[in-house]
């Protein structure tokens, strides 16, 4: 068989069919093994919101020392039961009798409260320490059995409190990974059989993504038991998305690049080589792009954002590997066959260099379209993204409140409901305060004068509940005897010099409100203490300082990335000018994506807001997977302008490239649309802007925008490379032959001058 191997002489057929099938069994090998740690997930996975702050921030070190007071590491649940009247005698004791029930579940520790009655005398609450190292959704859920099965008649009781939105939360995971898988791959499988027309190519396609998440998954699982990466659902699902996504764009760049071979006449291994040459260096700049941006989350303050950067890297790593690997060892072995029934049987259309020739297919009219419009599309294009961008003033990106983070139903948001309708709003989520002893009455001082809070106590083992309410008077701190006549008087629990002061809020403990309360209490502390006195932590301070934490990463990781990635854009191009542009196009494409979106999330789908990590997720994937396609498009543009000169070369580039690309868009938005079918908001803001962006970028960005613009700049676009300097535009040879004159590209030297092509091609080597 004829080969096009540098030494001329082709490789023995045991080798030709040896290497494919070796690598073959290697990812087989590795998908077997890995597969199963799908449903081993759980077990190296958290959403324990204060596992991510950094250890800087002060509700962090308030977590830390809980236990020193409070003893178990424990998550407290707020059960709430209401009736239609007051509760009677009785009803309070059958009341008693079901937290009696729930104390003797496995997982629930000591210290379980009667249940205590609100002032109207409608409602009880019962507070129960949850095992936060256990399995929380279970027990929360056993919980609620024995509210549904054991509540008197005339009863409704709710579970809520942070173990009632953990344990909702968790639930919402749940669908990660069977649903969100199926419905992944379920939609990149009907866009391939409608792209390839061939029942077999989609499944060699979906094979590589499927192989390659499944290695991938089998690292990241080890890298999270060995504690090196904090996992959670998010991260999880994402790295589902991204692998399933990149691997199969990365698939049709090689398809392309094989299928053309193929129609060229090429046989198997000639077929393989030459296309695995052509897709390797588009595929390791696009991934490599891609990973270099997620690296820089590791500037992140968030241990949940800091995971993704490696975690996500990883996944791209083994879809390049896969792409390189698994997919020309399939093909190779398969051969043309794999397109069946539809097999290339005549070279793939070719752009005609004079652009007033009749062409015909899709792609040949959008670049003939481009070229004899390039200045008033591009200039077009860039004023309907940037009329989109307005609407970015309305994206509230700064924090939603717990309760909302699961869509649709939740019982710990109704249980919440019915807690502030009779009770201090924040019960059971309380604010802790860490405090020196000597300073703690200063510091009770402060707390029962500011606004927002609505009792104080202190951590005291002599209290029956771990809690003693407390007062100040003449400056003392005086604590309040709990039980019959002649009680002795607690005192509070003393750890390292340190005491624990414990208050309910008056709001919702995951609200702004409750929010804007620990801010001022911290300022109001660092004043009259001194500051870093007095530490306050808790649920709503984690929430918070996750926040605050979050917009300073934003603030410092997304010029990094645009700077990281217009370096490599530029030793990929070897210019400065194309990478600034496509930059520059990018970032408009993203600011339309979030404009767009934040008038959607307000008006259509009726968000609350958004978390701050909101804009982070959507620019690092947009930026990163938007220059993709780019990088696509323009490193074949490339490659057609060393040969025909650059605008004959951008029509090229164009024509060839263009289905592939919008293949590629498609499947990866309908990768990250699947997104929203797990009733997470981050994750359904994040499915809804990253699969608006790319359909954005691959539609009229990298179609019309790119290319017009370099188009109309011409040869300059290369500034300042060789190609740049080069002197006159060659504009082809389509095969071997002799010089060819200059003329037909609009950049062509009036004087008519001739070069060969080996003249041209040294005047561009370094």
């Amino acid at each position: 068989m004829a080969s096009s191997s540098p030494s001329g002489s082709a490789p023995s057929r045991w080798l030709r069919l040896g290497i494919p099938v070796l690598l073959v069994l290697i990812w087989v090998a590795g998908g077997s093994i890995g597969g199963p740690y799908f449903g081993k997930v759980d077990e190296v996975s958290t959403n324990d919101q204060s596992s991510f702050l950094p250890q800087s921030a002060a509700a962090t070190q308030v977590n830390e020392r809980l236990t020193d007071f409070l003893g178990d590491d424990s998550i407290p649940a707020v059960v709430v039961i209401e009736g239609g009247a007051a509760l009677d005698d009785a009803q309070l004791a059958d009341l008693q009798t079901v937290a009696d029930d729930i104390a003797s579940l496995g997982g629930v520790l000591d210290g379980v409260s009667p249940p205590i009655a609100s002032d109207d005398g409608n409602a009880a609450q019962i507070f129960v320490p949850v095992d936060s190292s256990g399995e929380v959704r279970e027990i929360v859920e056993s919980i609620r059995e024995i509210l549904r099965s054991d509540l008197p008649a005339g009863l409704e009781g709710w579970v809520t409190g942070p173990a009632g939105f953990t344990a909702d939360l968790t639930e919402g995971f749940l669908g990660i990974d069977g649903l969100l898988l199926l419905v992944a791959l379920g939609a990149v499988f009907v866009i391939l059989i409608i792209v390839y027309r061939s029942p077999l190519l989609p499944v060699l396609v979906l094979m590589t993504s499927l192989f390659a998440l499944c290695v991938a998954l089998l690292t990241v699982w080890w890298l999270a038991k060995a504690e090196i990466f904090v996992l959670n659902g998010q991260v999880q699902g994402i790295l589902f998305i991204l692998v399933i996504g990149a691997a199969t764009d990365y698939a049709l760049l090689y398809v392309a690049r094989y299928r053309e071979a193929i129609a060229a006449g090429a046989r198997r291994w000639e077929a393989t080589v030459r296309s695995w040459r052509g897709a390797f260096e588009p595929i390791l700049a696009s991934g490599g792009t891609v990973i270099a941006g997620l690296l820089c989350l590791l500037l992140s303050d968030l241990a949940s954002n800091r995971a993704l950067g490696p975690i996500a890297a990883i996944g791209i790593a083994f879809a390049m590997l896969s792409a390189l690997t698994f997919l020309p060892a399939l093909l190779a072995l398969v051969g043309r066959a794999a397109f069946w029934p539809f097999i290339p049987k005549a070279p793939a259309a070719e752009v005609s260099d004079d652009a007033d020739r009749p062409v015909r297919g899709l792609w040949p009219r959008v670049a003939r379209f481009v070229a004899r419009h390039a200045r008033p599309v591009w200039i077009i294009s860039t004023i309907v993204l940037l009329v989109g961008t307005a609407g970015i003033t309305q994206l509230k990106a700064d924090g939603v409140p717990s309760s909302d983070l699961v869509l649709g139903a939740s019982e710990a948001r109704d249980g919440q409901d019915v807690l502030a309708a009779h009770f201090p709003a924040g019960s059971g989520s309380p604010v802790y305060v860490l405090v020196k002893e000597a300073d703690v009455a200063d510091a009770a001082t402060v707390l029962t004068d500011a606004d927002g809070i609505d009792s104080v106590s202190v951590a005291s083992v002599d209290a029956p509940s771990g809690q003693a309410a407390v007062t100040v008077t003449d400056g003392a701190l005086v604590l309040a005897a709990a039980g019959p006549p002649g009680t002795p008087t607690p005192t509070p629990t003393v750890s390292n010099g340190d005491v624990l002061l414990t208050a309910t809020l008056t709001d919702a403990a995951d609200s702004l409100a409750a929010e804007d309360s620990i801010r001022d209490l911290r300022a109001t502390l660092d004043a009259d203490l001194g500051a870093g006195t007095a530490l306050v932590g808790g649920q709503t301070a984690i929430d918070l300082d996750t926040n605050d934490t979050s917009i300073r990463d934003r603030t410092v990781i997304i010029p990094t990335i645009l700077a990281v990635v217009l370096v490599i854009l530029m030793l990929l191009l070897r210019s400065v000018l194309a990478p600034v542009l496509l930059i520059v196009s990018t970032v408009v494409s993203f600011g339309t994506a979030m404009g767009v979106s934040a008038l959607v999330f307000n008006n259509v789908f009726g968000f609350p807001g958004a978390d701050p990590a909101v804009p982070l997720y959507g620019f690092v994937f947009l930026v990163a997977l938007g220059i993709d396609y780019n990088i696509f498009l323009m490193s074949r543009v490339r490659e057609e302008s060393l040969r025909h000169g650059t605008r004959i070369g951008i029509r090229r580039g164009l024509v060839s490239t263009g289905g592939v690309i919008t293949s590629a868009g498609l499947v990866l938005a309908a990768t990250f649309a699947a997104l929203g079918v797990i009733p997470i908001l981050f994750l359904a803001q994040l499915a809804f802007i990253v699969a608006f962006g790319v359909l954005l970028d691959t539609f009229i960005v990298r179609s019309l925008l790119v290319p017009a613009l370099a188009y109309d700049i011409g040869r300059a676009i290369w500034w300042p490379s060789k190609l740049w300097r080069a002197g006159p535009e060659v504009d082809g040879y389509r095969g071997p032959g002799g010089p060819q004159s200059v003329g037909a590209d609009a950049d062509a030297d009036s004087s008519g001058a001739t070069v060969t092509r080996a003249e041209y091609r040294r005047t561009l080597e370094p």
